[in-house]
Parts: C-alpha cells; sequence; structure tokens
C-alpha cells in the first residue's frame, strides 16, 4: 500500500508536463490543426515575417516573437496556407492551419518546427559545408583550403534578386546571410544609360558580405526598340545583368525591364557617376556683361 502512495503523485507529476510535438520540415506543408479560443504555440527558432490571406481577416490572431509563433483561432477556419518567412536569410516555411471547434477537447500541444535531414547542398553553400566521408582524414589548419562558394557572390545575389522580384515567394531559395538594404527611392538615375531614351527607378536591393546588388527598373520612352548593352550602363559595377535582353517600344508591356547591378564596397549611390547641372549660356552671358559694363567689376 505504501508503494501505492508513493507512485500516485509520481505519476500525477508528470502528467502535469506538457509535450511539445515536433515536426521536420522538408519542403513539405506542414499541417497544424486548431482549436476555436485556444491558443496554440509553433516554436521556430528563428525571427519570421508570417504571411496570411487577406480573406482570414480577425478570425486569426497572429503573433511572433522571440523565435516564436503564437496563433490563436476566434472562429472556425477552413484549411488555409501560411508562409513563414526567416527574416535573416529569406527561407521559406509552409504550414497548413485549419480551425474547428474544440470543446471538450484537450488543449493541442505546442508545435517545434525542425530541419529535416536530407537537406541538399544549395548553390550559396560553401565546401564544408558538404559531409565529409569518415575514410578522410581531418585537415589541419595549416592544410585547410581557403573557403570559397560553390558560386561567385554577383551571381549568387543577381539569381536571388531576380527570385524576390519575379519568383513566387515560397519558391525564393533561402541566402545565409542575405540583408536587405535601405536606399534612396528618390535616387537620380539619368546618368545609368544616358546614350539611351530610358528611365531609371530604384526598387530593391540586397546584401551578402561585401556586395550589394541594386534592382533598378529601365523603362524606354522611344517608340522604338532598344537592344540593351551593359557597356552603355555608367558606374563602377562588379557585374550588370538584364531580366530581358530589349525593350520594347513605349507603350507595351515590353517596354520595362529590369537591370540588376551589383557593387562592392559601396552602395550604388556611390558607385554612380557623378550627376553635372547643365549650365545656362545665357546665365554666364550675362554675368559676364554685367562685369565688362562700366562701373562693374575689372582690372583698373
Amino acid at each position: 500500500m505504501r508503494r501505492l502512495n508513493l507512485f500516485l503523485p509520481l505519476w500525477l507529476g508528470c502528467t502535469a508536463v506538457q509535450a511539445v510535438e515536433l515536426m521536420p520540415w522538408e519542403r513539405l506543408p506542414l499541417s497544424v490543426p486548431l482549436y476555436v479560443d485556444q491558443e496554440r504555440i509553433i516554436f521556430i527558432d528563428q525571427n519570421v515575417r508570417v504571411g496570411a490571406p487577406r480573406s482570414l481577416g480577425d478570425t486569426l490572431r497572429i503573433q511572433s516573437t522571440g523565435g516564436a509563433l503564437y496563433l490563436r483561432a476566434n472562429a472556425p477556419i477552413e484549411p488555409t496556407r501560411l508562409h513563414l518567412q526567416d527574416v535573416r536569410t529569406g527561407e521559406i516555411i509552409l504550414i497548413d492551419i485549419a480551425a474547428t471547434e474544440g470543446q471538450g477537447q484537450p488543449a493541442l500541444e505546442p508545435v517545434k518546427i525542425v530541419k529535416g535531414p536530407g537537406t541538399s547542398m544549395g548553390y550559396s553553400d560553401t565546401p564544408e559545408d558538404a559531409t565529409d566521408s569518415d575514410d578522410d582524414p581531418p585537415l589541419t589548419a595549416a592544410d585547410s583550403p581557403p573557403a570559397s562558394r560553390q558560386t561567385p557572390i554577383p551571381v549568387v545575389l543577381t539569381r536571388y534578386a531576380a527570385q524576390n522580384l519575379y519568383a513566387p515567394l515560397r519558391t525564393v531559395e533561402p541566402l545565409p546571410g542575405v540583408l536587405p538594404v535601405k536606399s534612396r527611392r528618390d535616387l537620380d538615375l539619368t546618368g545609368l544609360m544616358p546614350t539611351q531614351p530610358v528611365t531609371g527607378q530604384w526598387l530593391g536591393a540586397w546584401q551578402l558580405e561585401d556586395h550589394t546588388v541594386s534592382a533598378i527598373k529601365l523603362q524606354n520612352r522611344a517608340a522604338t526598340s532598344i537592344a540593351l548593352d551593359p557597356r552603355e550602363l555608367r558606374g563602377d559595377f562588379i557585374s550588370a545583368a538584364f531580366q530581358h535582353p530589349h525593350l520594347g517600344p513605349t507603350g507595351l508591356a515590353s517596354d520595362t525591364t529590369v537591370v540588376y547591378l551589383v557593387t562592392r564596397g559601396r552602395d550604388l549611390a556611390q558607385a554612380l557617376p557623378p550627376v553635372l547641372s547643365p549650365v545656362d549660356a545665357s546665365t554666364a552671358l550675362t554675368a559676364s556683361a554685367v562685369s565688362a559694363a562700366p562701373g562693374g567689376d575689372h582690372d583698373q
């Protein structure tokens, strides 16, 4: 009888601990059911932005802080997909939620999302990220080659910028270490392609290490097509790439494209040539005439 009395409180104490459901992320949407008027916590261990359809309105309360996501449904919700984007890397995690009435049901367990095994090596990975063979002897610091990427940074950044502008958000390949860069939207780009009748507008920029890619919208103002040539760009750029090889006549959908400019150790404003103010010849002549007139400032 004494054994029973000792066992009972221990068993009750164990039931008070709430378990956490582990969900491995393997690029397949994760199903996270909800109960109405019950909050469910999702641990991600990274700061994320949450993308939700506008159709949800006020039926779902979403709070994100400290690597945890708090979801609370105020009414039943049909199966709906949410996008969780890592603020640092841009990686997207997809979760499918659905809220039902949960009266009389036990509270749902918190969820912890972990990266699943077998993640393939991405284009932005470094060689040391790959799995080494157990048969190879370990390299010492003197024998280790300098770290290098599979793909040059300008190529990686250009691809990342193009995906952010043209590809669906869920298909953007994560790029560890990349950061969005703020810039002036009123940046004067008249000197970028001075030999062509095009206008430029800054769209966005991203930085990886000491490289920065800037996406610039180009629009044709002429009635004829323009073949785009990177040699006509003016500025100190590491690389330049056009989204399309030519611009159609103004007024057509093809009159607009994007050029991706990569700089190193400086932003776009510092890489552009200085803008020269036009000289008003009439003002210069008037000043000369005043100086030469009797009583004007001139050498005696």
